[in-house]
């Protein structure tokens, strides 16, 4: 571990009010769980380096690396529409820099933000996060991803039981939400500290924006556009967040902090899968409507060093462009290449009724339909199938090509809730197979993995797993 260094001087470029040092707590006893080779290659530790005895204390934040000093960062936020001024990382510190990449440790103990929090992260909700992380980077989804995971003796109490306590360590171009820059907003020197943002938030993630007259309001615009491009992702593969509030939002347009979450089973276009959203706030449905009342909360906090009613102007175009971008990407995800807005959009309205209407699991879906070998029962689904086939009468290319393009985009697995419990379940009795059998499945999701294919399918009387915020 002597060769890998980290760097905290971009902190010199921002406020001091933004964040806080910290040191971490390691855990009792810690245990590899498993490690993602491909991301810490690509970071640049060597097979050497990883398996160490350094390396899992590095997880456990016991081993400090050159140049690290570690810290959490400060934030706001609105949760579930209402405004709570002062948030931060409550149980996770950032480690540095490794080229582009914030290095952070989840679960690594109490920091100035964790409030009433122990700091930790429990076993079953680092798997969660460690996987699914993985999964969508493997979906081509912005995302922030995980390189490794440690379980220990360290207990934690949850939801009147006892578990063990893990630590994730994760990695991404960007922790700024849009939370940060709500506490800017709120500081003794809203402007100044906007200002210094923002201009850190362009070097880091936007660069080409540095030089540009209006720097901040194209700033808003390029996180507009980049957010219009993740949701429609979401939606595109029945990706659920469930808890989109706006200290969960990344400035960098990436997916971060994922609690409960799910992947679309069964179509319901309402589904909510985060038992703590008694209103459906955070619904499948929603999420375009939600990111978009985001982004009216962001533009207020740029009101002090950009135009507010022009950020505004550009973000009233949201839901029109989501609209446009998503019924292409749905219209490629059915191998209809030569799309005409109109028309095809109320095909594609037609078979979401029809597949909620029969129950239709929407991988499975998709999948069977890019190699042609769906054999559904449905009435509803199968006289959509019936419009679907003359619709394709029109097509310009060969049915090879068209199959060729829709496999592609069309994964046959996305990591099921009742996947993920399997392992969850295996690995609380120290059993990490599971987990590492999954993260290659979810790093090749358009794969085949034969001994797997048990879950490519839904599973037979399982209810959908729905979590809550603290899970």
């Amino acid at each position: 571990m002597k060769n890998i260094k980290l760097s905290t001087k971009h902190l010199e470029k921002l406020d001091e009010s933004l964040y806080s040092y910290q040191n971490s707590s390691p855990l009792i006893k810690p245990k590899l769980v498993s490690i993602n080779k491909k991301l810490a290659k690509k970071l640049g530790f060597t097979n050497e380096q990883i398996d160490s005895k350094e390396f899992i204390e590095f997880i456990n934040g016991s081993y400090i690396a050159n140049g690290s000093n570690t810290y959490a960062n400060a934030y706001g936020g609105h949760q579930f529409g209402y405004q709570v001024l002062s948030l931060g990382d409550g149980r996770a510190l950032n480690l540095g820099k490794i080229g582009d990449q914030h290095i952070q440790l989840k679960g690594s103990g109490i920091t100035p933000y964790s409030r009433d929090g122990d700091g930790r992260a429990v076993l079953r909700s680092s798997i969660r996060e460690y996987l699914v992380s993985e999964a969508m980077y493997g979906l081509n989804i912005p995302t922030t991803r995980a390189m490794a995971i440690i379980d220990s003796s360290t207990r934690v109490y949850r939801n009147y039981d006892v578990e063990t306590a893990s630590i994730v360590l994760r990695t991404s171009s960007s922790w700024i939400r849009f939370g940060s820059f709500e506490f800017a907003y709120n500081s003794k020197n809203p402007k100044e500290n906007l200002e210094k943002l923002a201009d850190f938030v362009i070097d880091e993630s936007y660069p080409h924006l540095k030089d540009i007259q209006n720097r901040y309001e194209e700033l808003y615009f390029g996180i507009v556009d980049r957010t219009i491009e993740l949701i429609v992702l979401w939606q595109s593969v029945g990706f659920m967040h469930g808890v989109m509030n706006t200290d969960n939002m990344s400035i960098a347009g990436l997916t971060i902090d994922y609690g409960p979450y799910a992947f679309m089973e069964e179509f319901d276009k309402g589904f909510i899968c985060n038992l703590s959203d008694k209103e459906g706030r955070y619904s499948f449905e929603n999420q375009p409507f939600i990111a978009q009342w985001n982004l009216y909360v962001l533009a207020k906090t740029f009101s002090p060093i950009a135009n507010e009613e022009i950020l505004e102007s550009y973000n009233d175009q949201f839901i029109g462009r989501f609209k446009q971008s998503y019924f292409e990407l749905m219209a490629n995800k059915l191998g209809l290449v030569d799309y005409e807005y109109h028309k095809d959009n109320n095909l594609i309205t037609k078979l979401f009724k029809a597949m909620e209407d029969d129950n239709v699991d929407y991988t499975s879906f998709f999948y069977g339909l890019s190699w042609n070998t769906l054999d559904l029962e449905g009435k509803n689904i199968n006289a959509w199938l019936g419009e679907y086939h003359q619709r394709l009468q029109q097509e310009s290319i060969s049915q090879e090509e068209r199959l060729d393009k829709m496999k592609k985009i069309n994964p046959k697995y996305v990591l099921r809730n009742y996947m993920l419990q399997d392992a969850i379940d295996a690995a609380e009795k120290d059993d990490f197979t599971l987990v590492n059998d999954f993260l290659e499945i979810a790093q090749n999701p358009f794969g085949e993995h034969p001994e797997y294919e048990y879950y490519t399918k839904p599973k037979p009387e399982w209810e959908p797993l729905r979590c809550s915020c603290s899970s």
